[in-house]
């Protein structure tokens, strides 16, 4: 499917529609554009292609055959614009492509990717009903949907799509400080005594984020000790409450996590729950990476508790497979979203439309204009089904139970931890032959520490895979294996074995 087998495209972007002469023109552009797209598509989709041509950003800067990133002041032609296409999509990364296990998101969903081009295509804003129709009531659907799967009454709980984790976690936090000092709307964080909340110290950083910006300070999240496989410990929490308390400080929220980022750890919701309840405290559990497990009845007793938590964020383009992005903040109780966040702009919001404005959700939002990420989610869950999901979701987890199993018969790999994997995050060290039998050391650490980054180096350049690495507390750098791209077959995972071992059996 190579792009010369269209009719080359004449002209600039002033002959395209609405121009009067434009309809031929733009048809003849757009199905080009498409071809691009679909020959990209099957590259990626092809686990002989490469991740990635791998250039460094200065080599970007200079430009590549042709590939010049500087704007002129004067319209180039649409031939050029598909070279520029086709090479933007030449130099970046294929996220789809079966051997990509860098990010918590990965994969390619082409009806997710045709719910996309449709939503491109609409380009709406969902802060009203009067210009998102459809959007804003599937929204609404969705969002039911999602508060019914945690366990919350649906016609009492509430919810918004939002840019991405970080920000669902900033809305927790946020509607968490409203609800217990709604005076702070008007009169801001003077008004407050030293509040402080609490996260578990493998908690994801955009809590600390969220602190900053929300004025409560980064000094005043307090991290709380883990487990060895990364858990809460609530023993732990209850002592960091009464010690805050002693200080002087007030608690108000505590940060549960469903699925950490590095170990794909669950903390003991029902514990912490019991927690926040005895000391009247708002819990948030950022579900951001394991929300999607709540879709499979095999699983999902490991987010057990969860409907304990007065709001939850929920990440359909991590474990789902919702292109981004696609993230949704969920509150239990109704009104609260609105309640702290709206100003009730009157050239938006008026009262006297001729629909029913509930539907007019803008001003439960931080932003105003908001893009409508619904859409995909909405097409993708009819297309698969819950069941549909539940598949996809299960045989990620065997994917990370089989990698495991691989990797504690091979003796140049060690697990971070001996047991069964909890999630689709495989923790492990590559050691090679130099490393292998020398005793634990500091000087061993020094050494094991830059394989992991030498290794991750050089698949990049050569670009034959994609995979993380990072060190945590005591350990030394250790690749982190993350399943959640619907093209990975048990032969990628092989794959990736070996390609370890040929890359760093040398190192």
């Amino acid at each position: 499917m190579e792009n010369s087998s269209w009719a080359p495209v004449h002209g600039v972007a002033k002959n395209l529609l609405p121009s009067k002469e434009g309809e031929d023109l733009t048809k003849c552009f757009l199905l080009r554009v498409v071809n691009i797209l679909l020959h990209y598509i099957e590259k990626t989709f092809d686990d002989k292609s490469k991740i990635l041509d791998f250039h460094h950003p200065h080599q970007l800067l200079e430009g590549l055959d042709g590939f010049d990133l500087e704007l002129s002041d004067h319209p180039e032609s649409l031939e050029q614009l598909l070279v520029d296409c086709t090479d933007t999509l030449k130099y970046g990364v294929k996220t789809g492509h079966p051997r990509y296990f860098n990010q918590l998101s990965s994969g390619l969903d082409v009806i997710g990717l045709a719910g996309e081009w449709l939503t491109a295509t609409a380009n709406t804003n969902m802060f009203t009903y009067e210009i998102a129709p459809v959007f804003t009531v599937m929204e609404t659907v969705l969002l039911k949907k999602m508060c019914g799967i945690i366990g919350w009454r649906e016609t009492e709980a509430d919810g918004i799509f939002s840019p991405g984790g970080s920000i669902s976690n900033l809305y927790g936090i946020l509607v968490a400080r409203y609800k217990q000092y709604p005076e702070i709307k008007a009169r801001g964080m003077a008004v407050l005594p030293c509040i402080v909340l609490f996260v578990s110290e493998q908690g994801h950083y955009s809590i600390k984020k969220a602190a900053a910006t929300l004025g409560i300070g980064t000094d005043n999240v307090i991290e709380v000790k883990c487990d060895e496989r990364g858990k809460m410990i609530p023993a732990e929490l209850e002592k960091n409450i009464l010690q805050a308390k002693r200080k002087g400080q007030t608690p108000f929220c505590v940060v549960a996590t469903a699925g950490s980022t590095v170990f794909g750890a669950f903390d003991p919701l029902h514990d912490i729950a019991d927690i926040c309840e005895t000391h009247k405290l708002w819990m948030h559990v950022d579900a951001a990476w394991g929300g999607g497990l709540l879709l499979s009845r095999k699983h999902s007793c490991k987010l057990s508790g969860i409907e304990r938590a007065d709001s939850v964020t929920w990440n359909p383009h991590k474990l789902m497979g919702v292109p981004l992005q696609c993230s949704a903040v969920l509150t239990r109780e109704k009104g609260l979203l609105g309640a702290c966040n709206q100003m009730q702009a009157e050239y938006l919001f008026q009262p006297d439309k001729v629909y029913n404005i509930n539907f007019d959700t803008g001003d439960k939002t931080i932003q105003c204009g908001r893009h409508v990420d619904v859409f995909k989610l909405w097409l993708m869950w009819k297309a698969k089904g819950t069941y549909g999901f539940e598949v996809q979701i299960d045989r990620y987890m065997e994917l990370a139970k089989y990698f495991y199993k691989v990797l504690k018969k091979k003796d140049n790999f060690k697990l971070v931890f001996d047991a069964e994997p909890e999630f689709t995050n495989v923790c492990f060290w590559y050691f090679p032959p130099r490393l292998k039998h020398i005793p634990k050391s500091f000087e061993r650490d020094q050494e094991l520490q830059k394989i992991a980054p030498k290794i991750k180096a050089q698949m990049i350049v050569e670009g034959t895979a994609m995979l993380s690495y990072q060190p945590c507390g005591d350990k030394v750098n250790f690749f982190r294996m993350v399943f959640s791209n619907p093209a990975t077959r048990q032969t990628d995972v092989d794959y990736l074995i070996d390609e370890i071992q040929r890359l760093g059996k040398d190192l």
